[in-house]
């Protein structure tokens, strides 16, 4: 059988030089390729002594730290499957993927470790571990005590690498298993694709809960041998001070606006940067320029999901053409990219439609939901994104909206349903909406709308403040209006168009 493990694959590319930075700090710690590679054996043989059986899930809620990042790819080293949360989630989120995904290892941060390990043990989950950014926790102390030295886990193509948690509009999160295989083909796609060459060096300063920071760009460095300058928090004065000693950055474009807000930002001070790519959220037409013509460099936007990793991207090379603000570039080499009507037929060049995708980076189906898994695949065994877009004559991608409602937040995924669900379960409320409104800071965010029970008084800053306890802080409505009645159509559905044009300018 070929070997088709992700951590294989990565760890073949280190540099001959394992004594050589690998990771700097922003603390000032530098780990060398050596110490990765030993730290993460150690972690590998933690789990192999634990005898779990093959693909377990081992599910981590921690802040941002090279030692985080050392337990994926332990995980991946081990052959068992890493279940990324967002830091934000709340108890009621993380009751629910634990009892989904049956971990058989959970790993928190220290001051949460009281309410995680309550739940964890209540659903049969055997071990719980601590690890805190500053390298402290009971992962790390029994690591401590384990051999240098692993084996790597052979894995085939279809093997399980990752879960990553999506919340559908039903409200009820899916897990999108993504395989070795869907990986390692896309890392390399992508190492081709946009241009990685010996001495670049990255600025990582995304989290690393999600595909963006924990896959795009740490199998980006880690694949070219390239050294990472990590930071545990985005900082817009920081990355702007790391610029003259690296070469590639990625963000969300909500961080692009802050560094835009600096007076430091100038051409002389990006020169030594190759590549800025965006992704996660739609870049604004006026931050794509407003780049351009501060820096002199033309941001890289590309498309993607838990589900399919990358799928698009502008070019990287002026020979393949041009970066198009507003468009996402052309599908991936490999990746097959098209656009249906509701009838499921094709549209022509320009027309507006459901954007459906094949290729080896598309995810294996949703965690024990086949039914669901079969709903979002075609007969002829396409992807439907749910993203609703266009592709012009000269094959640009542009996606224009979202079929299911979704808010993208700062770059990050809040499912109106999901929300609703929480707050029509507040006493008083009869029934509520979330609707997307533009935000200068976050691209856009959420606005409740909410209607009371007859007789009943509620307060929209009191639902926004119980919410606090029980969501992460990016699906928090950033304001509640309470009415007598929502806008509907003639079948009784609420009109949510109409709420967004209400509210659109409510953020200026």
């Amino acid at each position: 059988m070929k070997q088709y493990n992700l951590y294989a694959a990565l760890r073949a590319a280190f540099p001959h030089d394992l004594d050589a930075a690998a990771v700097e700090t922003d603390s000032g710690l530098v780990y060398s390729w050596r110490d990765l590679d030993r730290a993460t054996a150690m972690i590998a043989n933690l789990l192999v002594s634990l005898d779990l059986p093959p693909g377990s899930r081992i599910a981590v809620q921690v802040e941002k730290s090279v030692e985080a990042m050392m337990l994926y790819l332990a995980t991946l080293r081990a052959g068992h499957v890493f279940l990324p949360l967002n830091t934000a989630y709340q108890s009621a989120e993380i009751e629910y993927f634990i009892g989904n995904a049956e971990p058989a290892v959970v790993v928190c941060s220290s001051r949460n470790f009281g309410w995680v390990s309550k739940l964890a043990f209540k659903a049969g989950t055997h071990h719980v571990f601590t690890l805190d950014e500053d390298r402290t926790g009971s992962l790390l102390a029994r690591a401590a005590h384990c051999s240098d030295r692993h084996e790597i886990a052979p894995m085939g193509v279809d093997d399980l690498a990752c879960i990553v948690y999506t919340s559908g509009t039903t409200g009820r999160s899916k897990g999108a298993m993504l395989t070795h295989g869907n990986m390692v083909s896309n890392a390399q796609v992508l190492k081709d694709y946009w241009g990685w060459r010996q001495g670049d060096v990255l600025i990582h300063a995304l989290p690393i809960f999600h595909v963006h920071g924990l896959f795009v760009a740490i199998h980006g460095a880690l694949l070219n041998g390239s050294k990472m300058i990590w930071l545990g928090k985005f900082d817009p004065k920081l990355v702007i001070a790391k610029m003259p000693e690296a070469t590639v950055f990625m963000g969300v474009p909500t961080l692009y606006v802050r560094m835009l807000a600096e007076p430091t930002l100038t051409r002389r001070q990006a020169s030594h940067m190759r590549l800025f790519i965006s992704g996660s959220a739609p870049l604004l037409i006026e931050t794509f320029n407003e780049w351009q013509e501060r820096t002199g460099h033309t941001i890289l936007e590309r498309y993607g999901m838990s589900e399919t990793i990358m799928l698009t991207s502008n070019p990287y090379d002026p020979e393949q053409g041009a970066r198009r603000g507003g468009t996402v570039g052309f599908p991936l080499p490999g990746v097959g990219v098209r656009v249906r009507g509701d009838d499921g037929q094709a549209v022509p060049a320009g027309e507006i439609g459901g954007i459906q995708v094949k290729g080896p980076n598309v995810f294996k189906g949703y965690w024990r939901m086949p039914d669901k898994t079969k709903e979002e695949f075609t007969a002829d065994g396409w992807f439907r994104t749910g993203d609703v877009g266009r592709i012009d004559q000269d094959g640009y991608v542009t996606i224009v909206g979202r079929s299911k409602d979704l808010i993208i937040s700062g770059g990050y995924n809040v499912y109106p349903a999901e929300v609703e669900g929480y707050i029509n379960e507040i006493p008083g409320v009869a029934e509520s909406a979330l609707v997307g409104v533009p935000h200068p800071d976050f691209g856009e965010v959420g606005v409740a709308v909410v209607i009371p029970k007859p007789g009943a008084r509620i307060d929209g800053e009191q639902i926004v403040a119980r919410l606090k306890s029980q969501l992460a802080n990016f699906k928090i409505p950033k304001r509640c209006f309470v009415v007598d009645e929502l806008p509907r159509n003639t079948m009784g559905k609420v009109q949510k168009n109409l709420l967004r044009e209400q509210h659109k300018q409510l953020f200026g």
